[in-house]
């Protein structure tokens, strides 16, 4: 069972509290009319799918009901943090403690 935790809420809830909801920083192009095809698919279907730490959007669906980011890693399947959505994208090195 996977253990999240709200940041809005303070709590560590089991994964059944809450709904995935994609990758997170994902810039959408300003209007479907003024992005090109190749833009919009990337959009709309192109995810960096990576292994190790990942950028995810996540809902407190049966909590505050309110969006967040999080960074869980791919292998281990352990949240590293996670922290209000539209706040600052915490970098890899500072979230897992590695120095690559």
């Amino acid at each position: 069972m996977l253990l999240i935790k709200c940041p809005y809420c303070d709590e560590t809830l089991p994964e059944l509290e809450f709904a995935y909801a994609g990758e997170a920083h994902i810039t959408r192009p300003p209007t479907p009319a003024e992005a090109s095809d190749e833009e919009w698919r990337d959009f709309l279907f192109i995810r960096s799918n990576v292994k190790g730490a990942h950028y995810e959007r996540w809902r407190h669906v049966h909590g505050c009901g309110r969006f967040f980011n999080a960074v869980r890693d791919t292998v281990s399947d352990r949240f590293l943090v996670t922290y209000p959505a539209g706040g600052l994208r915490p970098a890899v090195d500072d979230v897992t403690g590695s120095s690559k």
